[in-house]
Order: structure tokens, then sequence, then C-alpha cells
């Protein structure tokens, strides 16, 4: 079994060496080691619900902390990171409750209802607020014993005689042991299928296009997007005749590689200056862009460009759309000091240094030069300027993203990281 804390240092850099490429395969590897964590726990018998949260937790910490902040422009990575942690403890809390209404079922208890009032007249009832109660409390309790000391004695099963006290103490023993088994297997199948909804999202997604491009309209993009991309070959591919223009994407240019993408696919290409954008807005009907994170008031964290874009398009009355994954949704307001909403890449991306080495004479001038260079990496767009999102799960509304995040995410694993003091 291969040693966690080896996993967890490798994976970290991975992630600072630029290893793994792209938000999908971050959320994707993260997924995995956060399996090995479950994995690997041992489970008592009492409280698993809480040791698999400490457990992911501690390694939660540890992945976030490494962010790189001011070394690398990918901390967008970071924020995909810290959404699957969050996602993960999101499982186990839910697990936990699902669990702990099935033993409340297994004790002839069942969640009150006004509707079957008449079938259940001889048997107690919880309400739901009591089952969610109940869920709470065994992340702190050691057993399911403090919940239920206000059932009525009717609903508790009469004493054994001290003949069969033996077996009943081996039965309650191994149903304890089963009931650990079944969490931390429940857990894993879940992880499962959210690394199969992050394998699978932009298929999801792409078979959305048709429904929202039509025939002979014209597209614009910036840069380039794999989900972007998917979605517009996927429209073609069903037979919708449409342009794209693509605005480069200065100053790493990969709209030109999207544009050549486009052109292998059939589709008629256009690209365009990014200071072309508000004179050729006008001719187009819809902005389809990727996104680096969708945070919790329904702002876009996206490459740097996006934000004149979504201008643009609102000046101009074109619809502006989002399109990404669900694992790119953050529980996070960008005003959190978790969240750096720009950063600045290498100047040499905009100038040859020597070319320019004149010009930044750190001997002139009490050291400082007379030419700065400003390379910044992302842009953060209003949730006003977004029309609509569409993800794995379908489209949605920037003001329906609160009740996604509640989908999610719970209320008390928004702070992963601690503060040391």
């Amino acid at each position: 079994m291969p040693d966690l804390q080896a996993l967890v240092t490798d994976f970290v850099l991975k992630l600072k060496r630029r290893k793994i490429e792209g938000s999908q395969a971050t959320a994707k590897q993260t997924a995995e080691l956060l399996r090995q964590v479950v994995s690997q726990q041992r489970m008592p018998y009492t409280n698993q619900a809480s040791v698999l949260i400490d457990a992911v937790r501690a390694v939660g910490e540890q992945l976030i902390a490494a962010n790189p902040i001011g070394e690398l422009s990918n901390s967008y990575l970071f924020l995909a990171v810290g959404n699957i942690v969050r996602r993960v403890l999101h499982i186990i809390r839910e697990e936990n409750l699902s669990s702990t209404t099935a033993a409340m079922e297994g004790l002839g208890l069942t969640a009150g209802s006004d509707d079957d009032e008449g079938e259940h007249e001889d048997r107690p009832g919880l309400s739901a607020a009591a089952v969610a109660a109940a869920a709470r409390s065994t992340l702190r309790a050691p057993s399911l014993q403090t919940l239920l000391e206000d059932i009525p004695e009717s609903a508790v099963a009469p004493h054994p005689s001290s003949s069969g006290g033996d077996s009943e103490g081996k039965s309650k023993s191994a149903d304890r042991g089963s009931r650990s088994k079944k969490l931390k297997h429940d857990v894993i199948e879940a992880i499962n299928e959210l690394i199969q909804d992050i394998d699978t999202c932009h298929e999801l997604i792409s078979e959305q296009a048709v429904e929202h491009i039509h025939q002979n309209e014209v597209i614009l993009t910036l840069g380039r997007s794999r989900t972007v991309k998917e979605f517009l070959c996927a429209a073609k591919e069903k037979k919708r005749t449409f342009r794209v223009f693509v605005a480069e994407g200065a100053p790493r240019y990969q709209g030109h590689v999207l544009a050549k993408e486009l052109v292998g696919k059939g589709i008629q290409t256009t690209v365009i200056t990014d200071s072309a954008v508000f004179a050729m807005i006008s001719r187009v009907n819809m902005v389809i862009v990727g996104a680096h994170a969708i945070m919790a008031n329904g702002g876009v964290i996206a490459p740097v460009g996006i934000n004149m874009v979504a201008l643009a398009a609102q000046r101009h009355a074109v619809p502006f759309v989002v399109v990404a994954g669900s694992h790119k949704l953050c529980p996070l307001y960008p005003h959190n000091p978790e969240v750096l909403l720009n950063e600045f890449r290498c100047p040499s991306d905009l100038l040859d240094f020597g070319e320019f080495s004149d010009c930044m004479d750190y001997g002139s001038l009490g050291g400082s030069p007379l030419l700065h260079v400003v390379n910044p990496a992302f842009d953060y767009v209003q949730p006003k300027l977004v029309s609509l999102f569409i993800t794995d799960t379908g489209g949605h509304n920037p003001s329906y993203v609160y009740r996604l995040i509640a989908d999610y995410y719970s209320a008390d694993d928004l702070v992963v990281q601690q503060n040391s003091t």
C-alpha cells in the first residue's frame, strides 16, 4: 500500500511544476487522491464520519496551503483542488446522514410526515430536522444512543433475557462493524461517481450545443478553451452551419491554436485581434467562453481579456454564455482571502528583454527602471454580465448558482484551511 504522505507530496509537486494540465485533470487527480485517503483510513466503531472528515480535511489543508501565490499563474488550479476537497467533505456528511436515517429506520423510527399519520399512528415519528440533527451529532457523539434518549419507551425493543445477553452483544458489535464498513464503502462509491462526472463533463456539456447554437449564427470566443472547442465541434457534428470569430488571446495567442483546431473540424473561422472585439461584436449572435472558476456570487474568473468581451456583449445586447464543468463551481466569494483575483505572468511574454534592456536599466534613477511591464493572468467578470452558465448539469442563470452551491457543498466546509493563530 503506497505511503499516503508521499502521494500528497508528489501531487503537490506536480501542481507546482505544472505537470497536471487543466482544471479537469487537477480535479480528477484530487478526487483520486482523496479516495486513497478514505480507503486507507482505519475506521473506529464510533465517530466514523468525524474520523473521515478529519482525515480528508488534514490532506486538504496541505494541498490548499501549497498554492504558490506569486510564483506561478496557475492558482486557479488550486481553486479546483479546494472545490474537490469540499465536495468530498460534503459527500461524507451526506452519506453519514443517509446512514443515520437508515439506522433509525432499523430501530422502527421514521421521519414524521403529515401524509402518513393514519398509517403509522402506532409508531413514533421523527421530524426531518431530528434526523438531520442526529446525523450532525454523529460527527461528535460516540453513538446514536444520545440521539434516541427522548424516544418513547414503546419504540425501544424489550430487554432480552440474560441467557441471550452474550449473543446480543456479539450481534451489536457485528452491526457496528458492518455500519463502519458500509459508510466507508458508500463514501468511496460516491467519490467514484464524482470522478466519473468529472471525466464526462465535456461530453455532457457538448450534448447541449444544439440547443444553443442555431443555423447560420456567428459565435465569438477569445483564446482557447477545450470546453468551448468541444461545444462548438458538437454543434458542427449535428449539422449546424455557423461561423466563429476567435479573438487571438494575446500575449500567448492561444486563439491561433483554437482557430486551427476548428478549421480542422470544418468550421468557418475568422481570427481577429483582441482590440477588434468591440468593432466586430455587432455582427455576433452569441459569445461563448470558458472559465477558470465560477464563484459563489455568479461571477467568473477567466483568462485575461474575457471581461472586455463581456462588456462589449452587454453594450450590444449579445448573449454572453459561459461553459464550464461543475467542478469549477467554487463556494467562495471574490473577496475571500483564499481567492486571488489576479496575478502576473512573466514580462517576457510581452517584451524581449534584449531589445528593451536599455529601458529597464536598474542602475539609473536609484535602481528604479523607466519602463514597467504588467502582464495580468486573469479577468473577473461580474455576474450581471453573464447571460447563462452551461454546465454538465444543464443551463443555469447566475442567480441560480447559490442553489448549486447548496447542492454540492456544506456550509461547515467552506473554510478548509485553519489559521495557525
